[in-house]
């Protein structure tokens, strides 16, 4: 008997051994070993205040309360990252750098010979207006030789281009007064709707509405940035320049054309002279330019400005000469100091900003570098081109589009001031589809004036000029100017943008939470983590088991088990000593079979309160060891 229940021991051992997963049997014993041993501060009082309900009350909603107050911060942290906030942080740069691009212009618009007779006819038509609404006569005055352009080479190059003879100036877009203002009116094409441009300014209205008659007649003549390098030259504007007390370098200035501002000079458009380098702040280092400004030959109703436009700019960049150029007066030296300052902008999630316009949609119509002024510019001229059929006069044209005509087309005019109210009114799509750049530099100024020439230095200054350069005098400081550019100092502020909440410091608040509420560490997640799957398994066991318990159910005849021995019934009388050996002697005569024929096992249900071992071999849970099948052999010397 020693030896059989010595080899029964080892057998169980065997097979708790081979037990694949250790388990719990209920929830109840999941819940108890969790919060006797996890690491969360306050679960051990679940359990060990079982005896008083109140009290176990009481912890259940104080951890019940604290883990949605966790959450709750979790959520606030999760967020305020989602919501990507970035910080602005300072710096500041001390070295030496480049010297920024400054562009000047003479505000002269070209008058162009092939419609000298268009332009005569819309003068006349200005001084007849001016006479009908404030009854004076506007003086007629004719341009010098030399004020305009010359175009019998280009059209010997490009015959048929220019038909003036064609063109026709429309008399119904009028200046007229409106309820004590000024303005003019366009319709569309059926004249049911029309837009009325009107100014509380009388001087505005004037400008606006010839400058708008001015772009239909310029229509008909292709850019002048074609011929411009050809019919001007930089010394009918600069008198001399000088850059840290060297003579400029005459490859170092690009020329262009504006219909507005005349002839442009950029000096220092590209940036990569080692010339134009900066290495100590100050006027005399900076840049030095004595200009021409003649008045003589302006087209008075488009430009009412003496003097000189001018603007400091990014090198490889538009000048946009209406929005950022400041003037600068005859008879004055301006001495402009300028600070240079950085951004560098996050993109992706933290902003909108493109690094190197590859991914704008717009295409540029400029040959420069991106900016967000010039992507603009962009969009509403190929907004114009597909709305309105034509393309603004004032911005380069994409290919194969021509310039807005109101004798080509009528009602381009009513089209453009709506579309370009919309532009101003952030209605348009543009502003959506340009970003700013993600790396940008501008530049502050401040800007000190001066009389110049003095009254005692006027007349030497004049005759130097005039023996040098051929200069034509007045006598008067009127047609001659000064402008000094420098860098008030070398130090330049970068902004720099930042996340607000960067991965660190999410994990960092959320530990922080996690501590105040809970008390615990990261293994606590883990802990938790495992409490959550234990429980999914454990739900998952029970229902499995309900499952096949129902299936055994309906099994209509229970099998015979011929490898029991002993049912239960009998084997608890055994084990109670309630059978004779008489008896066990007639169940081993019957072909070792205890039970009769006519008896059989009950069938296995979910309502037994005895449940068969051995249904999951390969598990073994806590408080239930399954038996062995094993015979018992009951004998007279046993």
């Amino acid at each position: 008997m020693e030896k059989d229940e010595s080899k029964e021991k080892g057998a169980d051992l065997e097979e708790k051994d081979a037990a694949l997963i250790e388990f719990y049997s209920s929830f109840k014993d999941l819940f108890e070993f969790f919060c006797l041993n996890t690491t969360i501060h306050g679960t051990i009082r679940l359990v060990c205040s079982s005896r008083n309900k109140m009290k176990t009350a009481f912890w259940a909603l104080l951890f019940l309360a604290s883990f949605a107050m966790l959450y709750w911060q979790f959520a606030l942290i999760f967020n305020e990252y989602w919501a990507y906030p970035v910080v602005m942080s300072l710096s500041v740069h001390s070295e030496p750098k480049m010297f920024p691009a400054v562009t000047i212009c003479n505000l002269n618009p070209y008058r162009v010979h092939v419609v000298q007779k268009d332009m005569a006819e819309l003068d006349a038509l200005a001084r007849e207006t001016l006479y009908n609404l404030y009854g004076f006569y506007f003086p007629e005055r004719f341009p010098e030789d030399n004020a305009s352009v010359p175009m019998e080479v280009w059209l010997d190059e490009n015959p048929n281009t220019v038909n003036s003879s064609s063109f026709q100036l429309d008399r119904n877009i009028a200046l007229v007064k409106m309820n004590g203002k000024v303005g003019f009116r366009m319709c569309n094409a059926t004249g049911e709707e029309c837009y009325t441009k009107v100014y509380s300014s009388g001087v505005d209205a004037v400008q606006e509405w010839y400058r708008f008659h001015y772009m239909n007649i310029m229509s008909q003549v292709p850019p002048i940035l074609d011929i411009s390098h050809r019919e001007d030259s930089i010394k009918e504007l600069v008198y001399a320049c000088q850059y840290d007390g060297e003579p400029c370098q005459a490859s170092d200035t690009e020329h262009f054309h504006h219909p507005v501002y005349g002839s442009c000079y950029t000096f220092n458009s590209n940036g990569t002279d080692e010339f134009w380098k900066a290495y100590k702040p100050g006027i005399v280092y900076g840049l030095s330019l004595l200009l021409k400004v003649e008045q003589e030959d302006h087209i008075p109703l488009l430009s009412t400005v003496a003097g000189v436009k001018v603007m400091i700019h990014n090198h490889n960049q538009t000048p946009f000469l209406e929005h950022e150029g400041f003037d600068v007066r005859p008879g004055i030296e301006s001495s402009i100091g300028i600070e240079q300052n950085e951004v560098n902008r996050l993109g992706g999630n933290y902003g909108d900003c493109t690094e190197n316009a590859e991914d704008v949609n717009i295409k540029l119509i400029y040959n420069s570098s991106y900016t967000m002024q010039a992507c603009l510019h962009s969009c509403f001229q190929h907004q114009m081109i597909e709305q309105c059929g034509c393309g603004y006069y004032y911005y380069p044209l994409p290919s194969e589009a021509e310039y807005c005509n109101y004798n080509k087309h009528p009602t381009w005019g009513h089209c453009f001031y709506l579309l370009y109210n919309q532009l101003i009114n952030h209605n348009l799509s543009c502003f959506d589809e340009c970003p700013k750049p993600c790396k940008e530099a501008w530049y502050k100024l401040s800007a000190g004036y001066a009389k110049w020439p003095s009254s005692q230095s006027e007349g030497w200054i004049h005759k130097v000029l005039q023996a040098q350069t051929g200069y034509n005098t007045t006598g008067t400081r009127n047609d001659i100017a000064k402008v000094n550019v420098f860098f008030e100092r070398l130090d330049y502020n970068s902004w720099d943008e930042s996340p607000e909440y960067n991965v660190t410091l999410v994990m960092s608040s959320m530990g922080s939470q996690w501590s105040l509420w809970f008390g615990s560490s990261v293994l606590s997640v883990v802990e938790m983590f495992e409490f959550l799957v234990d429980t999914v398994i454990l739900s998952l066991i029970f229902f499995y088991r309900r499952l096949t318990a129902k299936k055994s159910h309906k099994i209509p005849h229970s099998p015979i088990v011929p490898s029991v021995s002993l049912t239960l019934e009998k084997y608890r009388y055994v084990e109670e000593g309630l059978v004779t050996n008489q008896n066990m002697g007639k169940a081993h005569a019957n072909n070792g079979n205890i039970l009769p024929q006519n008896e059989r096992l009950p069938s296995y249900s979910k309502y037994n309160n005895y449940q068969m071992p051995g249904l999951y071999p390969g598990m073994e849970l806590h408080g239930f060891k399954p038996e062995k099948e094993r015979c018992i052999n009951i004998g007279p010397n046993s």
